[in-house]
């Protein structure tokens, strides 16, 4: 509460000047990743200059840095590309970690996008009497370097739904031995090898890293914490980085989850593309049914391994809670061999492990948090209640892509990189009608 409060106080006075300002002859974008790359990317090709910030020294931070090494796109390549740039004829149907950065690099230089990095933006306002938006961004490398405030005539916000960790805290685990790490820090098994590994989550990252840790010959136990009482308060995130969550939408993040698990192919088409087909001809619930039903065929009852399914359909909960099924790509096969073992929730910690909410003790060597991101927009954009506290577009998908004042978003439409592309080409459009209305009156 605490810093809460003192978060509050520091919302409400006013930032010191910045020693230096700069005009923004177009839009602001703020993310260089693959939102700001294509945004920016569909600005010049209209001929609206802009300029991109970005608190990383690289572009797509996220899957530069924060990602493993086995990592591969779980959608097929045509569902991924962003506007005006295929990708190569040689890649992969699912291209890896490495394929698809390179595609960015290639991507930024073809559009001629050259973000400012180490940019940290720590507000954006809207100047009503000017009517232009003033962010302010800090050197991320020299704190006592001089801010910098850019002004301009539109906002566009691009750092994405995945911007931040989720770092939940657990009682007692300031006493286990061992190290906790977030998956955002994990890269491949090998320093793993022969111990006993704690992953907490069971979402893709989860499944695909507990599959990685097998390959390394490491012994990992998975939490499903669908068995969580909603009610257990030792469990709550208390991490200060969540403090603008509602306390229902934590619990209900982070402790009560089942999940939805789908093949990434059926009869050697990706699922995604059948669900696309199927939702041309049929109602969003009927396709959800239709799923689940091929998914028990394909994969067997998932309750026997203690991996139990949302009342929800899978594109129900992806459209309206941002809960991405999971796509199997061989984490099943090791739960039912036994190399992967199902657990529930985690009561608490101890030195050599965790005691489970049903009351057994697993052992475990080391934990990694698969506990995934949250958007940081609330944190930095000030005034402005285009965004939720949860740090979405207000008004939903389709569109939630425009604000009043000259504000846009891009990647927050939890459709993944085909909502990037859609929401970056639209944006962009809308803009280029506005800036040529500008230049036509000087």
């Amino acid at each position: 509460m605490a810093a809460a409060a003192a978060d509050a106080s520091s919302a409400e006075a006013p930032p010191a000047p910045a020693s230096r300002v700069v005009w923004v002859n177009g839009p602001i974008v703020v993310g260089a990743g693959p939102a700001g790359l294509s945004m920016a990317a569909c600005l010049r090709a209209r001929g609206v200059p802009c300029v991109v910030l970005d608190r990383a020294d690289c572009i797509a931070s996220l899957w530069q840095r924060r990602t493993y090494d086995r990592l591969r796109l779980h959608l097929p390549r045509h569902f991924c590309e962003l506007p005006g740039m295929p990708f190569p004829d040689h890649y992969p149907e699912y291209p890896t970690k490495r394929q698809f950065v390179d595609y960015l690099n290639a991507y930024a230089e073809q559009a001629g996008v050259q973000p400012r990095f180490n940019q940290a933006v720590t507000s954006a306002r809207y100047d009503g009497a000017a009517g232009l938006w003033r962010v302010r961004a800090e050197d991320a490398e020299d704190a006592s370097a001089a801010a910098t405030e850019y002004i301009g005539r539109w906002l566009v916000v691009a750092t994405g739904e995945n911007a931040e960790r989720i770092v939940p805290e657990f009682e007692g685990a300031e006493d286990f031995a061992g190290p906790v790490s977030h998956v955002s820090e994990y890269k491949c098994g090998e320093a793993y090898r022969g111990k006993r590994v704690l992953v907490v989550g069971c979402g893709n990252s989860g499944m695909e890293v507990c599959l990685d840790l097998c390959d390394h010959n490491a012994l990992p136990s998975m939490v499903v914490r669908d068995a969580v009482s909603t009610h257990d308060t030792t469990h709550r995130p208390l991490h200060p980085s969540l403090d603008y969550f509602s306390l229902a939408d934590s619990i209900d993040f982070f402790l009560a989850k089942k999940v939805h698990v789908l093949p990434r192919e059926m009869f050697g088409v990706a699922t995604f593309s059948v669900a696309v087909f199927l939702l041309r001809f049929l109602p969003l619930w009927l396709v959800d049914a239709i799923l689940v039903l091929l998914a028990r065929l394909f994969l067997g009852d998932l309750d026997k391994l203690g991996i139990r399914r949302p009342p929800g359909g899978p594109l129900e909960l992806k459209n309206a809670r941002g809960r991405t099924p999971v796509l199997d790509i061989g984490a099943l096969a090791r739960i039912r061999s036994g190399h992967i073992q199902v657990v529930p929730g985690i009561r608490r910690f101890f030195r050599g492990g965790a005691e489970l909410v049903d009351g057994r003790r697993v052992a475990a060597d080391a934990v990694i948090l698969a506990t995934g991101y949250h958007s940081n927009v609330p944190q930095w954009l000030k005034g402005s209640d285009f965004f939720t506290e949860e740090g979405y577009p207000r008004v939903p998908f389709p569109h939630g892509w425009k604000g009043e004042s000259g504000i846009y978003s891009v990647g927050f439409t939890r459709r993944g990189l085909s909502g990037v592309s859609s929401d970056a080409v639209k944006v962009a459009q809308d803009i280029a009608v506005e800036w040529e209305k500008q230049t036509s009156t000087r």
